[in-house]
């Protein structure tokens, strides 16, 4: 098998790569499906609508991430993911026969997205650290990578998905798919065999945790670099929905499949950037601070693209340097954190991540409206660029030379001037078995 693929040798894995990958990909295809419900069913292509709704849907990760962080940490991963899985299956479900039968008003779209966004947030930094469980020390960089390919593969992904079959047979059922991906992700987690699992010891029970995970994330630099990107990103580069939808039917006058179309060509780029990331042995700080400059440029290119045709090509290379940044930055701070503290951390990692995108969202739908959609792209691309600089900055300060040495990370136990690779941390689990 092809080293870009090493980690799916193992059967656990392969059977949580199959099933995260539908179960992502369904609930971004529902997610797809709302903003269009919204956009073009319950308004007259109300931007602020769908905003509010994007902001539903990620705000809780503001509220709940520490604390889900926590949760992660003391309970079985591996349960808990059953339960949201179980959770967010039955409110797909639901909103789902509400569209179908026609029955949905637009305050119904805003509970069910907000519900789905609870439950999301507690299931995120479980699902994110799970995969540190799964495999060996030596499959752990691949694992990960693969793993963020799957997670945000599925963002650019599964909306192409809802696109076209929203055209084909209608929104609601769109969501009942979603619905039927959970019950996947859930049989897989039942099936994977317990005992070649590899656990991380549960934190105890105590007060001051979430301090706990917030004091270990200031003392790395390197860390607070990639948090600082990746915020800048969620926020403002990563809302795709608002600036292919607007830019497909404000712009350029097209309906639902020109906005699947859209998303099946963004699609292509960031599958690519998905198969480059796996091949790469561990993950390099120099490949996330050129692909947020370089997934800057395209968003800019692409807000100045004269006809449709041309906008498609550009998101090609938007989709590309988007989905290389996130699974580097993921790969980054999951890969180099010690396990006791990886769902706290995790949990931080996706709060600023996802929950961003509720204050960008809003603040996006309105500048649609008061500058309109070209403008609105070339604000997200130049969040790109910006994040680039000042992820370089904060190494700089710190003495992390990213240009001449990539690939080096701060030790969480040695002196502020040491500097170690990700494959150098030791793996607490390895100790205890030898």
């Amino acid at each position: 098998m092809s080293t870009v693929f090493r980690s799916l040798r193992e059967r656990n894995y392969l059977i949580w790569f199959l099933g995260s990958l539908a179960s992502n990909i369904g609930t971004w295809m529902q997610r797809t499906a709302q903003s269009w419900i919204v956009l073009t069913d319950l308004t007259n292509h109300d931007a602020t609508a769908l905003g509010v709704v994007i902001s539903l849907q990620f705000g809780p990760q503001l509220v709940l991430a520490p604390m889900a962080g926590v949760f992660a940490d003391r309970m079985s991963k591996r349960k808990l993911l059953i339960w949201t899985q179980l959770a967010l299956g039955l409110l797909a479900l639901g909103l789902g026969i509400l569209v179908t039968a026609d029955l949905a008003e637009l305050w119904h779209v805003y509970a069910f997205a907000l519900g789905l966004g609870i439950v999301a947030a507690l299931d995120a930094p479980a699902r994110q650290a799970f995969v540190s469980e799964i495999v060996d020390t030596e499959l752990l960089s691949n694992a990960i990578a693969l793993n963020s390919t799957s997670f945000n593969g599925a963002r650019l992904v599964g909306p192409a998905v809802a696109g076209v079959l929203t055209v084909v047979i209608g929104a609601g059922p769109v969501i009942l798919v979603n619905a039927a991906t959970f019950a996947l992700q859930i049989v897989a987690l039942l099936m994977m065999r317990r005992s070649e699992l590899l656990p991380a010891p549960p934190a105890g029970r105590g007060r001051g945790q979430i301090r706990e995970g917030i004091a270990y994330v200031s003392k790395r630099p390197d860390i607070i670099a990639v948090l600082v990107a990746v915020f800048l990103l969620g926020t403002f580069g990563f809302n795709f929905p608002v600036f292919l939808a607007t830019m497909a039917t404000t712009e350029f006058h097209h309906n639902a499949d020109g906005f699947g179309l859209l998303n099946s060509i963004l699609a292509i780029g960031s599958l690519s950037g998905a198969l480059m990331s796996a091949r790469r042995e561990r993950a390099r700080m120099r490949v996330l601070l050129i692909s947020c400059l370089l997934f800057g440029v395209a968003m800019l290119v692409s807000a100045a693209a004269p006809d449709f045709w041309t906008y498609a090509i550009a998101n090609v290379a938007v989709g590309f340097f988007a989905l290389t940044a996130m699974t580097t930055a993921n790969a980054l701070v999951q890969g180099s954190v010690e396990p006791t503290m990886r769902g706290r951390v995790m949990s931080l990692y996706m709060a600023i991540f996802l929950g961003g995108t509720p204050l960008g969202a809003p603040l996006l739908g309105l500048a649609v409206s008061a500058l309109g959609p070209r403008a609105t792209v070339a604000l997200g691309g130049l969040s790109g660029v910006i994040a680039a600089i000042l992820a370089f900055l904060i190494l700089r300060k710190a003495g992390i030379f990213a240009w001449r040495d990539a690939a080096r990370m701060w030790s969480p136990s040695a002196p502020a001037t040491g500097i170690i690779t990700i494959s150098d941390i030791p793996d607490p689990r390895t100790e205890e078995q030898n």
